[in-house]
C-alpha cells in the first residue's frame, strides 16, 4: 500500500519562507517587507499552511504574532526544508562559476547610499552575471534577515557580534568632527576625543550601531548626548549642526560621498586619526552563500584600496 501523502497536502516553499519570515521578525508586516509581498498575501500564505498541517500555527494580537507550540515546530522545520532546498539551488549554481544569479544583500543606512554606487559598479565588471537585489535597513533587522534566510549577506559596521553570524573585514573608516564654523573647536590647532568633553553631541536615534561606534570614541570625556534631537539620517545630523544645535562625528565614506556639500558646517580630521568602526561584511555561518560573502568583500577591499590611492593622487595633485 502506498502511504506516500498526495501533492496537495504538501506544504510549498513559499508558505516555509513565509513562516520562516514571520518567526524572525514576530510581525505580519515586517514578515512581509522582509520577503517582498504584501501583508494579506503572507497572511494568506500562513493561513494556507495551517489548513495544509491541520494546526494552528500563530496566534494573531494587534501588537504582533506569537508562534504557538505547533508553530515553533513547524518554524524549525521550515528553516531546514529552506537550508536544504538553498543548499542544492547554490550548489548548482556554483557549477556555473562563483557570484552568478540572484544575490540578496542587505546594507545599514549609514554605509549604503556611500558605498554602494562605487561598489556595485566593481560587482558587475567583476561578476557580469550577478544579479543583486538590495535592502537597505539598520543592524539588527539585517541580522534576522540573515538567519530568516531572507537574505544572503549584508554590509554592515563592526564590531559587531550576533550569535551564527560571521563577518569579514572590508575597510576601517575614520570620524571626522562636524561643528558649526564659528564653533570653537573648529579654531583649535589640533582636536582630540577629550575636546568634546562638555559638548552637546548629536547623535543618530536608538537602532543605528553608528550611534554605538560614536559613544565608543567619547565615552572617556563624558560628552553631553542630545537624545532628545537623535537623527534618523547622516544628511539631518549635518543640518542639525548648522543649525547650531551641537556637533557631531560623521563617517569619512559619508563625507567623501558629499553628506556634508552645502552645509555651512566645518568638517575636519581629529589630529590623530580616529578610526570610528570598520565597514565589513555578514553571513550565515554554514550558510552556502559564505564563500560567496567573502568574494563580495574581498571585492569591495580592494576597490576601497584603489579609491583611497586616486584619492590621496587627488590630493597630492592639488
Amino acid at each position: 500500500m502506498d502511504e506516500r501523502l498526495p501533492s496537495s497536502a504538501w506544504p510549498t516553499l513559499r508558505q516555509l519562507q513565509f513562516l520562516a519570515a514571520l518567526d524572525a521578525a514576530g510581525s505580519f508586516v515586517r514578515a512581509a517587507q522582509a520577503v517582498g509581498v504584501t501583508q494579506p498575501t503572507l497572511s494568506a500564505g500562513v493561513k494556507e499552511l495551517e489548513t495544509v498541517l491541520g494546526a494552528v500555527l500563530v496566534e494573531r494580537s494587534r501588537t504582533g504574532a506569537v508562534l504557538t507550540p505547533a508553530g515553533e515546530e513547524a518554524a524549525r522545520g521550515a528553516m531546514e526544508a529552506l537550508a536544504q532546498v538553498e543548499d542544492l539551488v547554490r550548489a548548482v549554481r556554483r557549477a556555473g562559476g562563483p557570484l552568478t544569479g540572484q544575490f540578496r544583500l542587505g546594507a545599514i543606512p549609514t554605509i549604503a547610499p556611500f558605498l554602494l554606487p562605487q561598489a556595485l559598479k566593481a560587482l558587475r565588471q567583476r561578476f557580469p552575471d550577478l544579479r543583486l537585489v538590495l535592502r537597505e535597513d539598520v543592524t539588527s533587522r539585517l541580522v534576522d534577515a540573515l538567519r530568516a534566510r531572507t537574505l544572503d549577506a549584508a554590509i554592515i559596521g563592526l564590531p559587531y557580534e550576533a550569535a551564527g553570524i560571521e563577518t569579514e573585514a572590508v575597510a576601517d573608516d575614520e570620524f571626522l568632527l562636524v561643528t558649526p564654523p564659528d564653533h570653537p573647536l573648529a579654531g583649535l590647532k589640533n582636536v582630540s576625543p577629550a575636546d568634546l568633553a562638555g559638548e552637546d553631541l548629536l547623535l543618530l536615534e536608538d537602532g543605528h550601531c553608528l550611534r554605538d561606534h560614536a559613544l565608543s570614541v567619547c565615552r572617556a570625556p563624558q560628552s553631553r548626548t542630545a537624545a532628545a534631537v537623535g537623527a534618523t539620517s547622516l544628511h539631518t545630523l549635518v543640518q542639525m549642526v548648522a543649525g547650531g544645535m551641537g556637533v557631531t562625528l560623521l563617517p569619512k565614506i559619508a563625507a567623501d560621498n558629499g553628506a556634508a556639500r552645502g552645509a555651512a558646517v566645518n568638517t575636519r580630521s581629529f589630529t590623530r586619526p580616529v578610526v570610528g568602526r570598520t565597514i565589513g561584511i555578514a553571513w550565515r555561518a554554514g550558510g552556502s552563500r559564505a564563500e560567496d560573502a567573502r568574494l563580495i568583500a574581498e571585492t569591495l577591499r580592494a576597490d576601497s584600496l584603489r579609491e583611497d590611492a586616486l584619492r590621496a593622487a587627488r590630493d597630492r595633485a592639488g
